[in-house]
């Protein structure tokens, strides 16, 4: 019965180490788009590391506030393997987000790959997260300094209440967490879900779905 329970145990252990970016398999592994120069192979072709220099592991121009003139007035300025080369193995990840003032919106969305830990520099930001069944959101207003955790695959959201711009950094547990946008995914793909699918599942009617697919259909 204890061999059983030990089984069980590591076999959770295993599935939930297996939910992030797999252990480097050596000191780094710098990504490179010409394989004919690789000498690794591990989430990208790696780099030969006797050619291995500092830009590899470098980026400037993270203090640079960026433009919040769109839809959602946000902007987010993702560092991950294709900006980094040397974040290549390494699970890890770092975005600058800038939020319009009065209502900046980085919308309901979920990361597929990592968790994120978020820090306030500017602004008021309401955040939070929704579990999984039983569905719960899980909110709190933030200011500046302080930080808050959204779980791996959660739906989460950040919006900006103060008057001013808003600036935050997160720190992502994966070297490419890729985004899903939750009404951009539902209502903007080409070519569209079933209309009458939609209609059932969130209960609106027919001229609602369309409008809302007529809107996303340029976003994605």
């Amino acid at each position: 019965m204890k061999f059983l329970v030990a089984l069980v145990i590591l076999a959770l252990v295993s599935s939930l180490a297996s939910a992030s970016d797999p252990s480097p398999l050596q000191d780094f592994c710098v990504a490179i788009d010409e394989p004919k120069n690789a000498v690794f192979v591990n989430g990208k072709f790696c780099k030969n590391p006797d050619q291995t220099v500092a830009e590899d592991f470098f980026f400037s121009g993270l203090n640079v506030a960026t433009d919040t003139n769109n839809d959602n007035g946000v902007n987010v300025t993702l560092l991950n393997v294709d900006k980094i080369k040397g974040l290549n193995t390494l699970g890890i990840s770092l975005a600058r987000l800038d939020y319009a003032p009065n209502g900046g919106l980085n919308p309901p969305h979920i990361h597929p790959r990592t968790t994120e830990i978020l820090v306030v520099i500017e602004g008021t930001l309401l955040v939070g997260f929704v579990t999984s069944n039983p569905n719960k959101l899980i909110t709190k207003t933030l200011y500046p300094g302080d930080v808050f955790v959204f779980p791996i695959g959660l739906i989460h959201f950040q919006f900006n209440i103060a008057k001013t711009k808003g600036v935050a950094f997160a720190g992502l547990s994966s070297q490419n967490p890729d985004v899903i946008t939750i009404a951009n995914a539902v209502f903007g793909l080409n070519p569209p879900i079933n209309p009458d699918l939609l209609v059932k599942a969130f209960m609106l009617d027919q001229y609602a779905v369309k409008d809302l697919q007529n809107k996303f259909a340029n976003v994605n």
